[in-house]
C-alpha cells in the first residue's frame, strides 16, 4: 500500500490508514523469582551450571563425570531425566566453562543456549539454579535476560504452527535469595524484551516495514510506555533543510519519515540531555550506485541502529533514568527510482553544508548528519549514533567488535563503560583530522565517500562534521547487527546491539 504524505493530513485517521503491522505477537514467558533449596524446585527442567574440572555428584551425575561425558565446558549440555533428589522432572547440566572466567555475560549465553535446548525438547517451565555467592543482581539480570532472547525465533510468516515451540515460564531459584534478585530479574526482563522488540523490527521484510510504518510502530510504542513521540513528514523535513535526508529519499515511491521520540524525567539531575540517532534505511539497494543481487535480500536490516535506538527508548521509559534521552530515527528507502539523486549531486545539508553524491550507495550518512545536526538543534548535550554503516568496518573488525569513534574521549568513555559492564564488545578506532582529506570535494563543501582506503574511519570523519562540537559517539555496527547462522544462544538474524549499552550509558549517567 503506498500512501502519498503530502496529500494526507497527519492525523488518526492517516495513521489508520496505514496496514497493520504485525508487532508485539512474541509468545511471552513468565519470570519469577524464587527463595527455594534446590530439591523443592519444582519445574518441568531444572538448569545447574557446572564448571571444567568440578565434581557433580548430585542428580546421578558422578559416573557421567568419572567418564568424561559431562566435561563442564562451555555449552556443553547434559539432559538427565528423573533425577535423584529433586523435585524436577528433568535437570539440565550446562557447561559453565573456567570458573575464572564466569561473569554475566557468559551467564547470559550460557542461559540462552539452555533454554533453546530446552526449548527444542518441547520443555514448557524451566528453572536455573544459582549458588547464593552466584546470585548477585547482574547474573540474575543476565541470565532473565539470556532466557527470553535465547526463546526468540525469526519464524513470524511461517504458517506451521506446531513447529512453534514456546517456553511458558523461567524462574531464577536461589537459596537464601532477597527481594533485590527480584528487581535485577525485572531489569533482566525490561532489556530482553526490548531488544526482542528491536529483533522484530529488523526482522520485518521491506515491504511490511516501510518508513512509514516503521514510524507507526514508533508511535504505537511510544504510547504504550508513556513516552512523547513526534513525526517529520516530508513537508516539514523541507521547509527545515534537510536536503541530505531528502536527497536519498526522492528515488522511492515510499515517503521518509523522522520520528523522534522523547523521554523526560520527573527530576533531571543537572542540565545534559542524551541524543541517540539511529539509521532507519528500511531497505538499502544502494540507489543508482546499485549493490550486487547477491545477498541484497539482508537489506532490510539497515535500519538496525534506528530500531535500536527505539528498542533502547522503550528500556530507558521503564527504568526511569534521571537524564533526558531523545531518539531521532530517519528513516527512508534507497531507491533507483526515475527520481533518484545520481552520482555528482550536490545537495545542502540542514547544517548548510554542500555535499557532492559521489556514490548513493553511502546514504546513512547523508540522511545521519539531518538528524545530528536537527538533534543538536533540539537541545542535545551529548550524542550517540549507531548505523550499519560501512563494509570497512566489517572487514577491519570482523562480526565480534563493533567499531566505535568519537570526538571527545571523556564521551568515548563513557560508552566504552557502558559496554564493558553489559559484556558489548567495542573496540575504539582512530578519528584523527588528517582523514578529512580524502573527503576533499573540488565542488562542495565535502564529498560523501573517502574513496577506497579507511572507509569506517572517513565515514565517520563525515558524520562527525554533522556533529560539530558537541560531544558524540559513533557506532558501526554493520558487522554486529546481523547473525548469519545460528548459535547455542541465540538465533540467526538481527542481535539486538547495541541496545544495553545505550540503555546503561542513560541509567549510569552522572
Amino acid at each position: 500500500m503506498h500512501l502519498d504524505s503530502a496529500r494526507i493530513p497527519k492525523t488518526e485517521e492517516f495513521w489508520s490508514l496505514l496496514p497493520g503491522l504485525r508487532l508485539g505477537t512474541i509468545r511471552k514467558m513468565t519470570i519469577a523469582t524464587a527463595n527455594t533449596p534446590l530439591p523443592q524446585v519444582d519445574t518441568d527442567a531444572l538448569i545447574v551450571p557446572v564448571f571444567e574440572g568440578a565434581k557433580e555428584e548430585r542428580f546421578g551425575a558422578a559416573e557421567l563425570i568419572e567418564s568424561g561425558e559431562i566435561t563442564g565446558k562451555s555449552f556443553d549440555l547434559t539432559l538427565i531425566h528423573h533425577p535423584e533428589g529433586v523435585a524436577a522432572r528433568r535437570v539440565l547440566l550446562a557447561g559453565a566453562g573456567k570458573p575464572d572466567k564466569f561473569d554475566a555475560p557468559q551467564l547470559r549465553r550460557l542461559t540462552g543456549a539452555a533454554v533453546r535446548f530446552l526449548k527444542s525438547k518441547s520443555v514448557k517451565k524451566i528453572a536455573l539454579a544459582l549458588d547464593p555467592n552466584q546470585a548477585t543482581p547482574a547474573n540474575v539480570s543476565a541470565a532473565v535476560e539470556g532466557a527470553i532472547l535465547g526463546s526468540f525465533e525469526p519464524d513470524r510468516y511461517k504458517t506451521a504452527e506446531e513447529d512453534k515451540k514456546s517456553v511458558e515460564s523461567f524462574t531464577v531459584a536461589v537459596e537464601g535469595g532477597s527481594g533485590d534478585l527480584a528487581a535485577a530479574a525485572d531489569r533482566g526482563r525490561i532489556l530482553a524484551e526490548a531488544q526482542n522488540f528491536t529483533r522484530e523490527l529488523v526482522n520485518e521484510p521491506a515491504n511490511r516495514l516501510t518508513p512509514l510504518l516503521m514510524a507507526d510502530a514508533a508511535r504505537k510504542m511510544a504510547t504504550e510506555f508513556h513516552l512523547e513521540c513526534e513525526i517529520l513528514h516530508h513537508e516539514q523535513m523541507a521547509k527545515l533543510g534537510m536536503g541530505a535526508l531528502l536527497g536519498v529519499a526522492q528515488g522511492s515511491a515510499e515517503p521518509p519519515a523522522l520520528i523522534v521520540v522523547r523521554y523526560r524525567p520527573e527530576s533531571p539531575s543537572g542540565s545534559a540531555h542524551l541524543g541517540l540517532v539511529g539509521k532507519g534505511v528500511t531497505f538499502d539497494t544502494g540507489g543508482i550506485s546499485i549493490k550486487p543481487a547477491d545477498g541484497m535480500e539482508k537489506m532490510k536490516y539497515d535500519m538496525a541502529g534506528g530500531a535500536s535506538m527505539l528498542g533502547a527508548m522503550r528500556a530507558i521509559a521503564q527504568l526511569k533514568p534521571a537524564i533526558p534521552v531523545t531518539a531521532f530515527v530517519p528513516c527512508v528507502e534507497n531507491m533507483p527510482g526515475s527520481r533518484a539523486q545520481r552520482p555528482g549531486d550536490i545537495v545542502t545539508a540542514m547544517s548548510g553544508k554542500t555535499i557532492e553524491v559521489i556514490n548513493t550507495d553511502a546514504e546513512g550518512r547523508l540522511i545521519l548528519a539531518d538528524a545530528l545536526h536537527y538533534a543538536r538543534q533540539q537541545g542535545c548535550t551529548h550524542l550517540v549514533d549507531a548505523a550499519t554503516l560501512t563494509g570497512a568496518v566489517v572487514v577491519a573488525l570482523g562480526h565480534l567488535n563493533v567499531g566505535l569513534f568519537a570526538n571527545e574521549d571523556a564521551m568515548r568513555d563513557r560508552v566504552l563503560a557502558a559496554a564493558r559492564a553489559e559484556g558489548d564488545r567495542m573496540w575504539n578506532m582512530p578519528l584523527e583530522d588528517d582523514y578529512k582529506d580524502y573527503l576533499k570535494s573540488a565542488f562542495a563543501d565535502i564529498a560523501n565517500v573517502g574513496g577506497r582506503w579507511g572507509g569506517a574511519v572517513t565515514a565517520a570523519m563525515f558524520l562527525k562534521e554533522f556533529a560539530g562540537d558537541t560531544p558524540w559517539v559513533h557506532l558501526d555496527i554493520a558487522g554486529t547487527a546481523w547473525i548469519d547462522d545460528n548459535k547455542p544462544y541465540i538465533s540467526k538474524g538481527p542481535s539486538g546491539v547495541p541496545l544495553r549499552t545505550l540503555v546503561r550509558l542513560a541509567t549510569d549517567w552522572q
